[in-house]
């Protein structure tokens, strides 16, 4: 990928008229189909569901639902990030991350979670390289998936004082 050379990676949020790019990466990056329901709250978390672009090209996504607590504070669950395997390592999924983390520090939201599968350990060293600690273990989450097991991966913001 590098040869030297400046390479612009943007991000753009999801709507309508562009869910079908969403819908292709997923399937390639993912071994999960995912249903209606996912789409829709993707849609609805407005800027914390992004499209990653490399030179123009879409090589990666962060899907993210919003969820309110008992306590009516809202927390984000992850429900997928991935970036296209050729164009790892270059800083595309660390960009979708800390657009996410930067986005939950301005509204107030101190909560962000995921699930990864326990085999994972590229994906667990990722989130914890941010600040995320492994939280829990679920036995059977995935259904058609070995490992069936997971981790849950939380990540707690402290709002930093504003300065004067």
């Amino acid at each position: 990928m590098g040869g030297g050379r400046e390479v612009s990676i943007s991000l753009d949020g999801v709507r309508d008229k562009n869910v079908m790019q969403l819908k292709k990466l997923n399937t390639v990056l993912f071994p999960v189909r995912y249903n209606d329901k996912y789409y829709a709250d993707a849609l609805a978390s407005g800027d914390f569901t992004k499209l990653a672009y490399y030179s123009d090209i879409c090589v990666g996504s962060i899907a993210c639902r919003l969820e309110k607590k008992e306590s009516r504070a809202v927390r984000v669950y992850i429900m997928t990030l991935g970036v296209l395997a050729p164009y790892r390592g270059v800083g595309i999924g660390t960009r979708l991350l800390n657009h996410v983390i930067d986005l939950c520090s301005k509204q107030n939201i101190q909560e962000i979670y995921l699930h990864v599968q326990t085999n994972n350990d590229d994906a667990v060293n990722f989130y914890k390289k941010f600040g995320f600690e492994i939280t829990e273990t679920v036995n059977n989450y995935y259904k058609n998936i070995d490992p069936p097991d997971c981790f849950v991966l939380s990540k707690f913001i402290t709002q930093s004082p504003v300065k004067k």
